[in-house]
């Protein structure tokens, strides 16, 4: 394996601007950092899952099943649009950092999870990333996958914590102007939606 090879092109990967990233950002400015780092808990959270069913072959079974991976993409979109509809029928209600020590921290990681649970983007990514680092030839093939998953998994994490405490320190001043929380909720609302739609085409 090449380890190191295999950690830089992660790298990469995860800084490159995409629905994960992008949403750690926005919950981080709006909500502090705390809300960002318990987010982009949940979305490594989930990425165990995938690991997993790669492991296992499940990611293979799922992609070859034009229904099962359909209803995924369904699924997905679906609870994308809904958070976004709620984030921006919430709009006028939103205190953001004003109260974000009172931020359902629970609600926050299961939602980091479900999101990434349900990208069926995350299933093709896997299947043409981790491939290209694996030998095929050796009998330990799912071994070689969870250990690469688990440095997938650290990376990921430590890259979102840190977007989530300079986002908070640059929005420190920013979002205490009056508009700008309504502003930031109706970006994360587009998002949502956005990103939502997206996954329909991919």
């Amino acid at each position: 394996m090449n380890i190191w090879g295999f950690i830089a092109t992660a790298i990469v990967l995860t800084i490159m601007p995409g629905p994960d990233i992008l949403f750690v950002l926005t919950q981080s400015i709006s909500r502090g950092k705390k809300a960002g780092m318990v987010f982009a808990a949940g979305l490594c959270t989930g990425l165990i899952f995938h690991i997993a069913a790669l492991s296992l072959g499940l990611s293979v079974l799922i992609k070859e099943s034009p229904d099962t991976f359909i209803l995924l993409k369904v699924f997905g979109a679906a609870y994308l649009v809904f958070l976004g509809i709620k984030s921006f029928l919430g709009r006028n209600k939103a205190s953001f950092r004003l109260n974000y020590e009172k931020i359902d921290s629970r609600k926050l990681y299961t939602k980091g999870i479900l999101m990434n649970l349900l990208n069926p983007k995350v299933i093709l990514f896997f299947l043409a990333f981790f491939p290209q680092f694996i030998d095929i030839n050796s009998p330990n093939t799912a071994i070689q996958i969870c250990f690469l998953g688990f440095l997938f998994i650290i990376q990921a994490f430590i890259i979102f914590s840190t977007v989530a405490i300079l986002a908070d320190k640059l929005s420190e001043k920013i979002m205490q102007k009056p508009r700008m929380p309504y502003i930031m909720n109706i970006i994360e609302s587009v998002l949502f939606v956005a990103i939502g739609i997206s996954l329909l085409f991919t």
